[in-house]
């Protein structure tokens, strides 16, 4: 008797060991700035915007292959460049699969100003000008709405600063998130990895 309940503490022990050791795990992750997808929602609707090149570019037309979407405005003084770095230094983590396996997203949160013209010159000056990596603009509206499937809201202040998310989201083939980022915390190398397995590589 002692030496079944020895054994059965012993597997009781092993499954909570582990338990802790997933639970460390997954708040490691967290505490890296990369957590559980927040929604469920059709992140990629049949909403068609305009990309920095100035072609029509229907979301769902990106379905197929996982999207890491972000926010951000051409005249954003700080946290935007950031941002943008810190998807750089992903597409630079990516290489070759960037555009081949992974399309990388930003839409603009200042449609009023940021046109075609604004988004191709802060691509430009950002290290954001690669195959693979769009920008998109559109009606006041149609942004508000893209934004509004993430649960985001844009708020500009009284100086024409736009508050809003510092958030990154990646997007399964089925245009349904996977994780969400705290995109001024997370590695890239966390989010490579997360994108190779969305991509069936992982």
């Amino acid at each position: 008797m002692v030496e079944v309940r020895k054994k059965y503490y012993g597997h009781v022990f092993g499954i909570v060991f582990i338990a802790a050791i997933l639970a460390l795990s997954a708040c490691d992750r967290e505490a890296q700035g990369d957590y559980p997808a927040a929604n469920g929602n059709n992140c990629l609707p049949d909403v068609s915007l305009i990309d920095q090149h100035g072609n029509t570019v229907s979301l769902a037309s990106l379905k197929g292959k996982p999207v890491l979407i972000n926010f951000i405005y051409a005249s954003c003084p700080s946290i935007c460049p950031m941002l943008t770095a810190k998807m750089a230094a992903i597409a630079h983590q990516l290489g070759p699969a960037l555009g081949a396996n992974v399309t990388i997203v930003s839409i603009t949160i200042d449609p009023e100003h940021d046109r075609p013209a604004e988004l191709a010159k802060y691509a430009k000056s950002h290290d954001a000008d690669r195959s693979g990596w769009i920008f998109l603009t559109g009606t006041t509206a149609q942004v508000d709405q893209v934004m509004g499937l993430f649960n985001l809201r844009r708020t500009r202040e009284s100086d024409g600063s736009i508050t809003h998310s510092i958030e990154a989201f990646l997007l399964g083939p089925d245009g349904h998130q996977i994780r969400q980022y705290n995109a001024l915390d997370v590695s890239p190398d966390a989010v490579a990895a997360d994108i190779d397995q969305a991509a069936g590589k992982g």
